[in-house]
């Protein structure tokens, strides 16, 4: 059997950290793309990993282009380009000039990828993913945004370092758009199958979730020079990891959403099913009344992207 192919669309922070992941894996082989101005970045990241592989006893072949021919015919894209965020950026400041490099991208990938499972990281996340299936007509169950993992891993990762316990123990989703108004869902957060309202008081719960939802400017203003690129690549890889190795595993993810939730014709973020046929079944949760008017909210952030993104 032939190895698979995974095209990283931008080879940036974001796109060696998954290219390393992707490779230590051995998911396939990896082919990093950028623009000819990143020529030797995404050249020499590729040789780089691969001189990295026989330390660890990982096997993959690498290769680093400015050429869509490169990718032709590869098993999963996933999308990073596009400017990153700055200190005192918000992640739709960003949406001029992204719309226009997810455009181009779009465009070629539509002409080399046709059957790629096409995994979207570029922000602002929900207009981007939106915006990339719009231009390439591609079926929902092809098209998914990167988000609600990450923001769940946050989410996590906040209440394993309050309560001093492993992450392994800690389970918990975000649904909503990849912004300052998703929406953390405590009542299904768990620590060792015990509730998290068990174990902390409501104002650290509170703080957490709020930690969570501004956990992506935390770190621009750390960087100062770019966003998060660690944890994001992980995120992505385990997507992509579910769908080549028919994993169904349930993640929460920006899916195009066809009445799901009471929501028509935009992504955004839900628990879903990832396995050979891509985002095979949207799960909806009961929300409480609370919830959902917390989900609206972040329903209407979502919708005022996709409309200017002009598509």
């Amino acid at each position: 059997m032939a190895r698979k192919k995974i095209a990283l669309i931008g080879a940036g922070q974001l796109g060696g950290n998954l290219a390393l992941l992707a490779a230590e894996k051995e998911l396939g082989d990896v082919v990093l793309f950028d623009i000819p101005a990143a020529e030797g970045m995404a050249k020499g990241k590729a040789l780089d990993i691969a001189q990295l592989l026989p330390v660890d006893g990982f096997d993959a072949r690498l290769s680093g282009t400015t050429s869509y021919d490169d990718v032709a015919g590869a098993d999963v894209c996933i999308i990073t380009a596009g400017i990153p965020r700055k200190p005192g950026m918000s992640r739709e400041d960003l949406l001029g000039t992204n719309v226009k490099i997810i455009t181009e991208v779009a465009t070629n990938l539509k002409r080399t990828c046709p059957t790629a499972f096409c995994i979207v990281v570029s922000n602002p996340l929900d207009a981007m993913v939106y915006a990339f299936k719009k231009l390439t007509g591609f079926p929902k169950q092809q098209v998914v945004g990167m988000a609600g993992v990450l923001d769940s891993a946050r989410f996590r990762a906040f209440v394993a370092m309050e309560l001093h316990v492993s992450v392994e123990d800690v389970q918990a989703f975000v649904l909503g758009g990849h912004g300052d108004d998703m929406v953390p869902l405590t009542r299904c957060c768990s620590v060792g199958g015990i509730p998290v309202t068990e174990l902390l008081p409501k104002d650290r719960i509170d703080a957490i979730v709020e930690r969570t939802r501004k956990a992506g400017g935390e770190l621009v203003a750390l960087y100062k020079t770019g966003s998060a690129y660690y944890a994001p690549a992980a995120a992505a890889v385990s997507m992509a990891e579910s769908y080549l190795r028919d994993k169904k595993r349930v993640l929460p993810c920006a899916a195009y959403l066809e009445g799901e939730y009471g929501i028509h014709g935009y992504y955004f973020g839900v628990p879903v099913v990832i396995g050979a046929g891509g985002v095979e079944r949207v799960l909806e949760v009961k929300l409480s009344d609370e919830d959902r008017a917390l989900v609206l909210k972040s329903l209407e952030s979502v919708k005022k992207t996709a409309a200017e993104t002009k598509l």
